[in-house]
């Protein structure tokens, strides 16, 4: 019977395993080619692939002010929700995150100044509190990171893009120099894996920094297409998605392996000053300015490069951020 039916499951409709996930099912009682053949559609759970649940997304500038507003994007039914609000309104930050916390660097603060607060997010329990800060008030800048560390690009010190980069380590909350980009940068975009980060240094040009973690070394990467600013990123073990920013539709696909970028399918509509986070197979962009502050998000799907529209923000915003619960491969 269990030759005949998936799972051993004598039904009309057959049992479909619920993978790649660790979270995943696969119910019933499978013969070797019928677990092979669900592993080569990503269907079978995977002991140790814990896939992204949930992203919170830091809105930003809302209603023409900073905000401590944030939501709760979960995957699963492409909900949205209020999340735990930040310790103080902001707007310009930059996010990275491993399984556990979020660090959501706020970035420019009501009064229009930068600041070195970090908020540290605990996905379990949705709690919010101070984390280590920066080692200067800054604002638009880029994060990526792995399990262990973050790399915050701070973008704008004091009135100056910069080249400053900190690295901030989840176990013991500390916050340390880290190797320099190649170029001044502000209103960039980043995405990596566990061993690179790409960090798109924004200010309209297409200039690209691979940062390896291991080593703490910065070197040149693929430029991007165009000119870019107030752009954003996300991805996977294999691919990173960039969004152009500068009010146009242009995505790039850069793929690691390689150090290549292609063209990705487009945006919905011209966006700025987005935000992205994702997991191992979906990416959520918060476009921003499309053309004005909105509440618009996009779904791009890595496989098939697809993009469709995605549950909406719960406010119109702009230059906001945002981390996700761990993605693997990247967070691993």
């Amino acid at each position: 019977m269990s030759r005949r039916y998936k799972g051993g499951v004598t039904s009309a409709t057959a049992p479909v395993p619920t993978g790649p996930n660790q979270c995943g099912t696969a119910n019933g009682i499978w013969t070797l080619p019928q677990q092979m053949q669900s592993r080569a559609a990503a269907t079978w759970p995977t002991q140790g692939d814990v896939s992204a649940t949930l992203a919170i997304f830091a809105l930003g500038y809302v209603s023409a002010a900073a905000s401590t507003t944030r939501n709760k994007y979960t995957y699963s039914g492409c909900v949205s929700a209020a999340a735990t609000a930040a310790s103080a309104a902001s707007y310009g930050g930059a996010a990275a995150g491993n399984s556990t916390a979020g660090i959501f660097a706020l970035g420019r603060n009501s009064s229009n100044l930068n600041s070195t607060t970090r908020n540290k997010y605990t996905y379990s329990g949705d709690t919010n509190a101070v984390a280590t800060v920066a080692s200067n008030a800054s604002a638009y800048g880029s994060a990526a990171g792995t399990s262990t560390v973050g790399i915050f690009a701070l973008g704008c010190i004091g009135c100056s893009a910069s080249t400053t980069r900190n690295k901030y380590t989840y176990s013991g909350c500390t916050s340390a120099a880290a190797t320099a980009s190649s170029a001044c940068s502000y209103y960039g975009s980043a995405a990596g894996t566990s061993t690179v980060g790409i960090f798109a240094i924004g200010n309209t040009g297409t200039v690209r920094n691979k940062y390896t973690y291991s080593g703490d070394t910065n070197a040149v990467a693929t430029a991007s297409s165009a000119a870019s600013a107030g752009g954003s990123a996300a991805g996977n073990a294999t691919v990173g998605i960039f969004a152009i920013g500068s009010t146009g539709t242009v995505r790039n696909k850069y793929t690691y392996s390689g150090d290549t970028s292609a063209v990705a399918t487009a945006s919905s509509a011209g966006s700025c000053g987005g935000s992205a986070a994702g997991n191992t197979t979906v990416a959520i962009f918060a476009l921003g300015n499309a053309p004005t502050a909105s509440t618009t998000r996009n779904k791009y799907t890595y496989s098939g490069c697809v993009s469709a529209a995605a549950t909406a923000a719960t406010a119109a915003s702009v230059i906001g951020s945002a981390a996700s619960n761990g993605t693997t491969g990247v967070n691993a």
